[in-house]
């Protein structure tokens, strides 16, 4: 079984990784611009709009391939063209009253979220043509979702690779010009991460259309169109709420660390992605668990979940311990490479010494939240999910901040962590034990 599981992972790591690239490598090009740290701070207040996007893509994408792999398993394989086509025509619906509304409110909203007179105009300059752009980012996360329910994992990994190599290419010559000087600052960040989304979302529409048959271009009848959205949206739905969690959160907490300024926010943006390099792995393993345990389940191989989670868990905690050792050692210099401010450093070391502590049962969430889906049995994975990130790392965070200032802020992610983490394996035993009297 390990073996195995080690197999389905890895192509999943390289897509998880292009994914969080994109935005580490646009805050380590910012970072060397001219008052590094505002730019930092600017970029900082994006990610968490940014992840809202994600989510709700991620959350529709989940519901295009639960649907397909059902219509798969019916041998429908003209239902499989319908979803697949409807799937991306919803996204696309969705997209653009995003854009409109981001548009609209991109004042108002940053100033809601802590960010001053100073930061406001660079983070128009970054997320006007992000919102223009953003229909590049979602259909590829949707069309993609679409070949991993055919049984796809290489092709959307190898697509997302390919566009973080160009992200990065893109960024050195928009974000500075030949010569190493600034040219279009956040604007070519944008402009970078957007062309490079564009090549993903040309590439997965011509796998869909030209090597699997998916996509039909004749006009829907309404009442088809509305039924395949309907299916789509009663698994997606709910995905897309358990994934907006996280950045909801994230933003709040954004807010809280810009009463200590723009360097702490800029600090907190460095460390939090740092962060999401750090748990990309323990992702692409809980990836491949609601397959996994949806398969074994169905097969009435309960001791096979039982096993894979024991795996799944172990891996957790020893992963989560090296990255926590190797971050301590190396928090510094990996901060100093984003920015030099001293402050900033100070920060983003602060929290890289802390909340990595708790990487190994963040891993265990994350794991058992993609096991409970694969059972499904989506309830578990919404209430820990939720109760991390909101019901319970708020309230502790706002104590914090007024006990202990930033760290307090830092170590309430930490209790959490491995408050609801413990509570996952407690579920899980309990859950395997149901199956499995005998143990």
């Amino acid at each position: 079984m390990g073996p195995t599981l080690f197999r389905l992972t890895v192509p999943m790591i390289w897509g998880l990784f292009s994914i969080v690239s994109f935005n580490l490598v646009d805050t380590y090009f910012v970072g060397r611009l001219g008052n590094g740290t505002v730019k930092l701070a600017a970029i900082s207040f994006t990610f968490p709009v940014v992840m809202v996007v994600g989510g709700v893509a991620l959350g529709l994408g989940i519901g295009v391939s639960s649907a397909i792999s059902r219509a798969i398993g019916q041998g429908n394989h003209l239902k499989v063209q319908r979803l697949a086509t409807d799937g991306l025509l919803l996204a696309c619906l969705i997209v653009a009253v995003f854009a409109v509304v981001g548009l609209l409110t991109i004042g108002p909203l940053f100033r809601s979220l802590g960010a001053d007179p100073q930061v406001i105009p660079l983070i128009r300059q970054y997320m006007e043509i992000w919102y223009l752009g953003v229909v590049f980012v979602v259909i590829p996360m949707v069309g993609n979702n679409a070949l991993r329910a055919l049984g796809d994992v290489k092709i959307p990994a190898l697509m997302m690779t390919l566009a973080a190599v160009l992200n990065v290419l893109l960024d050195r010559f928009l974000i500075f010009d030949l010569s190493g000087q600034p040219w279009l600052g956040l604007r070519g960040a944008a402009i970078a991460t957007v062309i490079a989304r564009f090549t993903t979302m040309i590439a997965a529409l011509a796998v869909l259309h030209y090597r699997e048959r998916l996509l039909l271009f004749a006009r829907p009848k309404a009442k088809a169109l509305l039924q395949s959205w309907k299916t789509i949206v009663h698994v997606g739905l709910p995905a897309a709420g358990t994934n907006l969690a996280a950045p909801l959160s994230l933003a709040v907490i954004t807010s809280l660390m810009a009463y200590f300024g723009n360097e702490a926010v800029a600090a907190f943006g460095v460390a939090s992605r740092i962060e999401a390099f750090s748990l990309l792995v323990l992702a692409a393993f809980a990836s491949i668990m609601a397959p996994f345990v949806g398969q074994n389940s169905g097969a009435g191989r309960y001791d096979r979940v039982k096993k894979g989670l024991k795996y799944g868990f172990a891996f957790s905690l020893l992963w989560g311990a090296l990255v926590a050792i190797v971050l301590a050692v190396f928090a510094q210099p990996l901060v100093r490479l984003f920015g030099k401010n001293t402050e900033v450093v100070s920060v983003a070391r602060a929290y890289l010494l802390i909340v990595p502590l708790s990487y190994g049962a963040r891993g265990i969430i994350i794991i058992s939240s993609s096991a409970f889906n694969g059972l499904g049995k989506p309830l578990p994975s919404t209430i820990m999910n939720l109760s991390r990130a909101i019901l319970l790392y708020l309230p502790l965070a706002y104590l914090g901040k007024w006990l202990l200032g930033y760290t307090g802020i830092f170590v309430a992610a930490t209790v959490c962590n491995l408050s609801i983490g413990l509570i996952a394996i407690l579920w899980s035993v309990r859950l395997w034990r149901a199956h499995s009297p005998a143990d």
